[in-house]
């Protein structure tokens, strides 16, 4: 059996839960995770947030989706001929099941195929010049014919060129809002060609959901972590390009740049990057050089991780005592769960069960690396 083939498989019922619990207040990729992981499944853990956010000291109820949103949003993704994917499932982007706190569920328009090819994103300026342009559409081409899916965010400039040029080979556009508020709006034709083409658009964000400024960086961690590496092909000083190359860096993907001079602002970033250890490229044979010995290395296996109905030791229940105590470590400088533990003295699953009432009570940031700090 691969990879491709295992997986769980939600039920309808399941799948409504799964979104419900992804939709109520201060519930996010984390917290959702923790919530299976105590309780056994969606609907449980929806059953026992009102009294988290009590003793996480919530100073109102918790908004928790209700059973009729949960449905119009499914009927909007039917309508649209999208599907919602959990992870675990068979469908669900192979390489982003292996991200740091990856969301539990996506909705993706298009052939779920497309996430089984090794993918490279491509990113860059919005207004890119004609020679980056010219650039990155002869490699996402070569990419695709070198059987590599192309991965980017549907904007103009860069992303535009590197999805127009992959439509036949396979290409992803991820989105910052939902499914069916696609951004920019003079991208709807590339919008509506990718999946008709056998690519996908996928988003995390509810439908019905106007993308944000800050909604942007959550796309762009998204963009980075399907893919095996990320090319920037042209980036200003400051701009969200960098922001999916740290992301990318982060996750442990490789980073490739295009050089460029450094009197156009929109080399600054690239050739930043170059400084601190990005991949130089000029041509495409750069990436798949650096790319082709990662082929031979499949993910781990943990697609199990979120079966839904799974049982789960019981933990020793945290009292008043042990919260105040973990309140009084923390502050607004994020700490370490493990530094928090060994100074606690408290058991890991009780400290990871009072940081769930905090966060779910709105009292808690956590951040990336694993840390947290008081809100």
């Amino acid at each position: 059996m691969t990879e491709d083939q295992k997986g769980i498989r939600l039920s309808d019922s399941q799948r409504l839960s799964w979104l419900r619990l992804i939709r109520s207040e201060n519930v996010g990729p984390v917290t959702f995770r923790h919530l299976i992981a105590r309780y056994g499944s969606a609907s449980a853990a929806l059953e026992m947030l009102p009294e988290l956010v009590r003793r996480g000291g919530g100073r109102r109820p918790i908004r928790i989706a209700s059973l009729d949103e949960a449905r119009r949003e499914m009927a909007m993704a039917a309508r649209m001929g999208a599907v919602f994917t959990g992870i675990g499932e068979p469908d669900y982007p192979r390489y982003l099941r292996h991200a740091d706190n990856p969301p539990p569920l996506v909705a993706i328009k298009g052939d779920p195929a497309v996430f089984r090819l090794p993918a490279v994103a491509i990113v860059g300026a919005r207004n890119a010049s004609l020679i980056g342009i010219k650039l990155t559409r002869i490699m996402a081409r070569e990419l695709g014919q070198a059987g590599y899916a192309v991965i980017s965010g549907l904007a103009r400039g860069i992303d535009k060129a590197a999805h127009e040029a992959s439509l036949d080979s396979g290409t992803v556009a991820v989105m910052a809002g939902g499914l069916d508020k696609p951004y920019p709006p003079d991208n709807l034709d590339l919008f509506a060609a990718i999946p008709a083409s056998g690519g996908a658009v996928i988003s995390e964000m509810p439908f019905g959901w106007e993308p944000r400024a800050r909604d942007f960086p959550r796309r762009n961690r998204i963009i980075a972590a399907l893919s095996l590496g990320l090319l920037v092909v042209e980036a200003a000083e400051r701009s969200g390009s960098l922001i999916s190359a740290r992301f990318a860096g982060e996750l442990g993907r490789l980073v490739f740049a295009v050089p460029g001079s450094p009197l156009d602002p929109r080399a600054k970033g690239t050739n930043a990057l170059l400084k601190t250890g990005a991949i130089l490229v000029t041509e495409t044979a750069d990436i798949l050089a650096a790319i082709g010995p990662l082929l031979d290395r499949p993910p781990p296996d943990d697609t199990a991780f979120f079966a839904p109905d799974s049982a789960f030791p019981p933990i020793p229940p945290p009292n008043e005592t042990d919260r105040d105590r973990v309140i009084t470590l923390l502050g607004p400088t994020p700490a370490d769960i493990d530094e928090l533990i060994r100074m606690s003295g408290i058991h890991p699953a009780a400290i990871s069960l009072i940081l769930l009432e905090l966060d779910l009570a709105g009292r808690l940031q956590r951040h990336s690396g694993g840390s947290v700090s008081l809100l």
